[in-house]
């Protein structure tokens, strides 16, 4: 009888933990939260959608951004060509005429007129035309052998170019008397209009085209 009641009461024990067992297994996966990302699948999705929602002004993809590198350090480099002066930053003069030799010597200018500090390199694209904007004169040829600088050019700075020829009555060469010189500065396509008032300029190419030089600091003065 005592065995019978023994055995009664293990089984019922059994029946219990069994119970109670599978319930708390249960009720865990009933009452648990995951957070989003917690798996490889998951994480890729949040991710994406995370990226996906920026964009910049101009509906392109916004670049990303790492925590801790948002601001470049101060010591970091920008490249030359990202800090160039473009024209809508540069106002553009042509200095008097300097004779001497035969030869008519102009200093082409370039000034900063921004708040920023910019960098000019190279030649000028120089072009004389007349009231209508149309060419007169063959294109002025770049001074070759001569060093490129690049000049950085503080507010209001300027950087020059020697833009020399022959003096037209010396060579006898037909000419004609431009209205407006225009001036491309280096790596832009739109120009400045200065009026031109030097004179006769040669509208062949066979003598007293005009050269220019890589720029240089200073006004040319």
């Amino acid at each position: 009888m005592k065995h019978r009641i023994l055995l009664a009461s293990t089984l019922l024990c059994c029946a219990v933990l069994a119970g109670c067992t599978g319930q708390g297994t249960d009720g865990a996966a009933g009452d648990s939260t995951r957070t989003p990302g917690s798996s490889p699948t998951e994480a890729a999705t949040v991710s994406g959608a995370a990226d996906t929602g920026r964009s910049s002004p101009s509906g392109e993809p916004a670049p990303s951004t790492s925590l801790g590198s948002a601001t470049p350090s101060s010591g970091s480099a920008v490249p030359a060509m990202r800090r160039r002066c473009h024209t809508s930053e540069l106002r553009a003069s042509v200095g008097a005429n300097r004779p001497g030799a035969g030869q008519s010597n102009f200093a082409v200018v370039l000034t900063n007129g921004s708040r920023r500090t910019c960098t000019v390199r190279g030649f000028p694209a120089v072009a004389f035309v007349n009231g209508k904007g149309e060419a007169v004169t063959p294109d002025p040829e770049r001074a070759m052998g001569q060093e490129h600088r690049t000049v950085t050019l503080t507010p209001g700075a300027s950087a020059w170019s020697a833009m020399t020829y022959a003096n037209p009555a010396i060579t006898r060469v037909t000419t004609v008397t431009p209205k407006y010189l225009l001036i491309t500065p280096p790596e832009e396509s739109a120009w400045l209009s200065v009026r031109w008032t030097g004179g006769e300029v040669s509208n062949t190419g066979k003598a007293s085209v005009p050269r220019v030089s890589p720029f240089r600091a200073g006004d040319g003065a």
